[in-house]
């Protein structure tokens, strides 16, 4: 049977249509939605072995807790995620080459946040370079000040806010109930310098005397001389600007020589259980700083808290737990609310809108950064109080400080 023109026309063009629609489906299959259907990889590295091991070791299981909890929850952009972590053994180097690894070898779609805060300003250009988001501690305010698009502090450890939340909280008290002198011994590293620049922006803009003002060098011998210069000069404000083992050695010999302050401020250390641990009841009263806190009132902290008491026996969410957990969830915020894995899509929305965290809502600026804050710490009865900001107070400043021991 012959068939006209117009019939082979219509028979001609429903051919086309079904092989376009062939090959739309096999294009769909191995294009993005082919794609949509695997895990979302996300990688970098931590020091799981190595000096900086057992903070990376809590960072590690907030990493792995968050990814636990969204794929349960069916996924992010409705993906599973799969995480890539590698071992830097405490290393910068290895931090920078592995992290290349997982960009260019394992090809993953997101970055994980490095530690400590070498590492991240180590691993920072590498993010720039291949124009990836990174979400981190950082490296301490220069790491932010490298005109870099991609890096993000939430939250970030900033030596050079660490006593913000102290020094606010100073300035609330009536003028002739603050301190008259400062002392600062400060642990000769980029940690103490940075918590220096802290102190001494404060103390110039309320108007109190820094009569000691001196570095030292790590290991700590003797805090003996270093507290017998500020005792002599009747520094009623005392800052032991370091670290865990040199703090405890430096209250210890504050409580030899009856160097009592009306305020005593520890740098890096004193939130730690080994503080109590260590120093008991003369370890009370002592202020210092965090980022981060399982004590603050914010959405998801008092379940990752009971989360950890149920797995790990501690009594709270350690804070290495909470850094990991919020750093991710920082990120999930800017991939959600750009609605794609596009990197440039995510860093534009983290820079244009206000993300909501377990470690409070931050505002990104230019450098990456929120505004400068800090939550002032105490510890009281062996406990570590939040007490500053108010709305945040989990009990009163005790000030002036009481007697050693009491």
């Amino acid at each position: 049977m012959r068939m006209s023109g117009s019939s082979k026309k219509v028979i001609t063009f429903v051919l086309v249509v079904c092989v376009v629609a062939v090959m739309s489906i096999a294009a769909g299959c191995g294009g993005e939605e082919g794609e949509a259907k695997g895990p979302i990889k996300i990688g970098g590295t931590l020091p799981l072995t190595g000096p900086y091991a057992e903070t990376g070791k809590w960072i590690e299981k907030g990493y792995r807790y968050w990814a636990e909890e969204i794929n349960a929850k069916g996924g992010l952009l409705g993906r599973q995620v799969e995480l890539i972590i590698y071992d830097d053994e405490s290393n910068t180097d290895k931090g920078v080459s592995l992290l290349e690894k997982a960009i260019t070898v394992d090809e993953v779609d997101l970055l994980l946040g490095g530690y400590p805060g070498t590492t991240a300003a180590a691993q920072m250009p590498v993010a720039e370079k291949y124009r990836m988001v990174y979400v981190s501690m950082g490296g301490h305010m220069p790491s932010f000040e490298q005109g870099y698009q991609y890096s993000f502090g939430g939250p970030p450890l900033m030596g050079q806010w660490w006593y913000e939340g102290f020094f606010q909280w100073l300035s609330t008290l009536p003028e002739e109930e603050r301190p008259k002198k400062a002392a600062a011994i400060t642990v000769n590293n980029v940690i103490g310098k940075a918590c220096l620049e802290d102190i001494h922006k404060w103390v110039e803009e309320l108007g109190i005397d820094l009569v000691v003002d001196e570095f030292y060098d790590l290991p700590l011998a003797s805090a003996d001389a270093l507290v017998a210069k500020a005792k002599a000069a009747e520094a009623d404000l005392f800052f032991a600007n370091g670290l865990f083992d040199d703090g405890v050695l430096t209250v210890r010999s504050a409580m030899a020589q009856g160097y009592n302050p009306k305020a005593f401020v520890q740098g890096i250390g004193s939130i730690v259980p080994a503080w109590v641990e260590q120093l008991g009841e003369y370890g009370n009263y002592i202020f210092s700083g965090t980022a981060i806190s399982n004590k603050l009132p914010y959405e998801g902290i008092e379940e990752l808290n009971e989360v950890c008491r149920e797995r790990y026996n501690v009594t709270a969410a350690p804070d290495y737990f909470l850094y990991g957990y919020c750093w991710l969830q920082t990120l999930q915020r800017g991939v959600e609310g750009a609605g794609t894995l596009d990197q440039d899509s995510i860093r534009d929305y983290l820079k244009s809108n206000t993300i909501k965290t377990i470690g409070g809502e931050f505002k990104f600026d230019e450098k990456g950064l929120p505004e400068p804050y800090s939550f002032c710490t105490q510890i009281q009865n062996g406990k570590v109080e939040l007490v500053w900001p108010a709305e945040v107070r989990t009990a009163d400043p005790v000030y002036p400080k009481p007697p050693w021991g009491s």
